[in-house]
């Protein structure tokens, strides 16, 4: 690998920001997936963490307002450009009853935010950077939160099958974050200290595979 630093944004919503599901604060960073990351790809890489509670696709929220993945995207990545990887982590909070949103349609909004990459010229060299999209992991036994995701188990279950298909149409990486991890089942919904790290694991050895770690 040469001497350039290679530069990750990784963009997402509460799983990103590192939620826990035991106190509601935020895990340290050695504990979150992207400080696993961090520390698995070592020397040389950057990790930036864009992880932000509530963040959707292309939906807008009216409880939760300003949080459409698509409006902040193009933003986030000229401020941290040049970006060589883009990975990508959300679908579960439009899985929340009152979007209406199917497992397909939330598919469509991930598709929607490779395609805003795609035609930006955040890359090395005023290219698009390489895209990762990871499917989360479907929902566990809700408690708390089991009225906001009233019938979105089901669908989260399919959601990974769809973001697969759409990945292969737009020729971007792929990883189904629920082949590797289980949301926890203290909540239903955010990820545990050994989720956290077995998903950042998973993902340096898939951008390994994909070649985004080297020039």
């Amino acid at each position: 690998m040469s001497s350039k630093e290679r530069v990750i944004l990784c963009f997402g919503d509460s799983n990103t920001w590192g939620y826990d599901p035991t106190t509601a604060a935020r895990f340290p960073p050695e504990i979150r997936w992207t400080g696993i990351l961090r520390g698995e790809l070592g020397k040389g890489h950057v990790v930036i963490e864009e992880g932000l509670c509530g963040r959707t696709t292309v939906f807008e929220d009216p409880m939760n307002p300003g949080r459409r993945g698509d409006d902040m995207l193009p933003r986030l990545c000229e401020s941290h450009a040049p970006l060589d990887v883009l990975v990508i982590m959300l679908g579960t909070n439009d899985l929340k009853h009152r979007l209406g949103a199917s497992a397909w349609d939330i598919a469509k909004g991930m598709e929607r935010l490779v395609l805003l990459a795609a035609s930006s010229a955040c890359g090395p060299g005023g290219r698009p950077p390489g895209v990762l999209l990871v499917a989360p992991p479907p929902l566990g036994k809700l408690s708390d939160f089991a009225e906001s995701f009233e019938g979105g188990g089901e669908k989260s279950r399919r959601l990974a099958g769809c973001v697969e298909s759409f990945s292969k149409s737009l020729g971007c990486g792929f990883l189904d974050a629920g082949s590797i991890v289980a949301s926890s089942d203290i909540d239903g919904v955010h990820l545990e200290p050994p989720a956290h790290r077995s998903l950042g694991l998973a993902i340096a050895e898939k951008l390994r595979l994909l070649g985004f770690d080297r020039d």
